[in-house]
Formats: structure tokens, C-alpha cells, sequence
């Protein structure tokens, strides 16, 4: 299915590491993972595959938990947090009796390089020009941050949403199609999106982007969030919905949530984003801001070392609290219970009640 190292090596060592070694990722879980190749990205005489690993149960009632990484050919760091995740569950897997009782629980999915071409030829987007996180056909309730929050004007300027009714670029519905099919029969979903560039804090943003207005399942986010900051007390993160910061249309996740909305409104789909703070990165090191790659990535090995050893503790904890998300997640019916009440105080002061009726558009 896949290159062999002779052929990694020679094609893509010196343009895109990430995907040489995803792929001997892939060689070294084969026996305890499902790999598979999702689709290929043609780009000129260049073809990327867009691979996939599926640790644990093979219930398909079982919850899941799912990795994202690279939707921004920028963002290197979070294709390499995502690798830095699937080396750590192949060495578990080894020796770890209580990770095996995770795997025996749930179902973790890593797709930890969606737009592939992007990365290899240094651009943000695909070789469309699009931006893939401003891609789906959903467009803001409010007003969205002008450029920033998506456009249609040109390919040439940056988050391009698309030519109006063109569907979906071939990346974002292979991801998506990718995360429906293990969310379908889910009790209980969690992904979590690996992005960086935007502040000196690191965020953790849940839906909506298009929308200042609570999501369905803001009391399961609210709970979240608590044994969050009651196993990991000093943690770095602030946890928020991602409109607080600001409005964008296109956003995937809040189009799949809004999905999962109204096919399965029973069952939480939790759509995490991490947002790493780059500007750190640049403050400690204000010369790599003359580099692309720079204003989105940590450059020095040790800081590479830091931020990957940072995240993949944040990346197992949430991989555990979809082990075990009946015992946490405070589940009531729609809407109701404490955690929402607290979520509506916290993160939304001029709501009284969670709007639980929206429509994907």
C-alpha cells in the first residue's frame, strides 16, 4: 500500500519528514493497529498518500476518540504532535496493561496528515488554494473577522473558502468522510484538531466558530473542562468556545457538529481544537518570524522536544476521558444539568438556556 523506505526516503525526506515518518509509523503498528490509505492528493508529477491508524475496539458501538493533525500545510507541529502520539501507543502497547484496557474500551483514531501537498510546497492551503478549515458550505450567523474569518474573493489571498457551490475540497471530504464513518454508532465522540499560530496561549477551542451561540452539548465540554483542571492543575490551557476569540465562516467542525446534531442527537460529539500559541515560540526566538514555517512552529530541538512532551500528556488524558466519558460527562437531558447551567455563566453570560434547535445551513 505504501512507499517503501528506500522510496520515502528519496521522494520526501527533505520536503515533507512528517509524512516519512508516519509512514514508518505505519510499518512499525502494523499487528496492533488498522492502517489504512483514506485516498491519495495528486499535486503535479506528485502524489501524497493520506493515511490512517485505528487503535483499540472494533465495535463500532464503542466511544471514539480521534486525532487530527495538518489541515495547514504551515502547521508542521501538528502533524509532528500527532506522530509524537502514535509513537507513544505503539511503546505502550508493548507493556502497558492499563493502556490495553483503554484500547479494550474505546476506539482511537489517528488522521494525522490531511493536507499533504500544502505542507510539502509550503502553503496554508491545498493547491486549490482553498482553506481547508474554511471550506464547509456553513456560513456565519454574525458577522466573521474580515479575510481572517473566510472568503470568497480570490485563491490568491489567504483563508480562500472556496468558489460559491463548488462542494467540498477532495482533502476536507476524505477527512470528513473518515470521521462520520467511525462517529456513526458512537455513544460518546471526541476529536481533537492540532493546530498552532494564533497567541501566546495555548487554547483549547469546542464549537462554534460561525456562531456565538451554545452548542448542543456545552454541559459535556463544561465537564470536561473541570476534570480537566482538577487531574492536571497546572495545566496551560484555556478552554473556551472558539467564538470568544473570533466569528469565521466554513468552519469543519461546527458543519460536522451541527450534522451529528440531526442525525444523532442522543449521542455527544465533543469537536476539540488545539490552537498552540506560536507567538511564544517567536518571543524567545524573534528570528524565525522571517520564516513561514517559523511563525507557526517551534524551530530549536529542545522547544520541539517541550511542546511535543507538553501535548501528548493533554492528548492521553483526553484519550482516557473517552475511555471512561459515562463516569465524568454528567449526561442528562438536553440542555439541562449542572454543568450546563455552569457552561451558559461561564462561557455564555447573556444566555439563559442552551438553544439546542439549530439548523445546518
Amino acid at each position: 500500500m505504501y512507499l517503501s523506505p528506500d522510496e520515502r526516503t528519496e521522494k520526501f525526506i527533505e520536503k515533507l519528514p512528517e509524512l516519512v515518518q508516519i509512514l514508518n509509523l505505519a510499518d512499525a503498528a502494523s499487528g496492533m493497529a488498522e492502517i489504512a490509505e483514506e485516498s491519495t492528493v495528486v499535486a503535479g508529477k506528485w502524489e501524497f498518500p493520506l493515511p490512517s491508524f485505528t487503535f483499540g475496539s472494533k465495535d463500532p458501538n464503542a466511544p471514539v476518540f480521534i486525532v487530527v493533525g495538518g489541515v495547514h500545510g504551515l502547521e508542521r507541529i501538528g502533524s509532528n504532535l500527532a506522530a509524537a502520539f502514535i509513537k507513544s501507543m505503539i511503546e505502550s502497547y508493548a507493556w502497558d496493561d492499563a493502556f490495553r484496557f483503554v484500547l479494550d474500551r474505546c476506539k482511537i483514531c489517528v488522521y494525522p496528515l490531511v493536507n499533504p501537498a500544502g505542507m510539502f510546497f509550503k502553503y496554508r492551503s491545498n493547491m486549490n488554494g482553498v482553506d481547508l478549515m474554511r471550506n464547509a458550505p456553513l456560513d456565519a450567523t454574525e458577522k466573521a473577522v474580515k479575510l481572517v474569518g473566510g472568503h470568497r474573493i480570490s485563491p490568491r489571498l489567504p483563508w480562500f473558502r472556496g468558489m460559491e457551490g463548488a462542494g467540498l475540497e477532495h482533502e476536507a471530504e476524505t477527512l470528513l468522510s473518515f470521521v462520520r464513518a467511525h462517529v456513526a454508532r458512537a455513544p460518546f465522540a471526541m476529536i481533537i484538531d492540532l493546530h498552532s499560530g494564533f497567541g501566546v496561549k495555548d487554547r483549547i477551542w469546542f464549537p462554534y466558530a460561525y456562531s456565538s451561540r451554545p452548542f448542543q452539548w456545552v454541559g459535556v465540554a463544561h465537564a470536561l473542562k473541570h476534570r480537566l483542571d482538577r487531574c492536571l492543575p497546572n495545566h496551560v490551557y484555556l478552554m473556551e468556545p472558539q467564538s470568544k476569540t473570533y466569528i469565521t465562516h466554513g468552519d469543519l467542525w461546527d458543519y460536522l457538529t451541527l450534522e451529528h446534531e440531526q442525525r444523532n442527537s442522543a449521542s455527544p460529539l465533543l469537536a476539540l481544537t488545539l490552537e498552540m500559541g506560536s507567538w511564544t515560540w517567536i518571543r524567545k526566538n524573534p528570528r524565525q518570524i522571517f520564516s513561514s514555517l517559523g511563525i507557526f512552529n517551534p524551530v530549536l530541538p529542545h522547544r520541539i522536544q517541550r511542546t511535543l512532551r507538553r501535548h501528548v500528556t493533554l492528548l492521553e488524558f483526553l484519550m482516557r476521558a473517552t475511555a471512561s466519558w459515562e463516569r465524568w460527562s454528567d449526561i442528562q437531558s438536553s440542555g439541562t444539568g449542572l454543568h450546563s447551567e455552569s457552561a451558559l455563566r461561564l462561557w455564555y453570560p447573556g444566555f439563559t438556556q442552551a438553544n439546542t434547535q439549530l439548523v445546518l445551513t
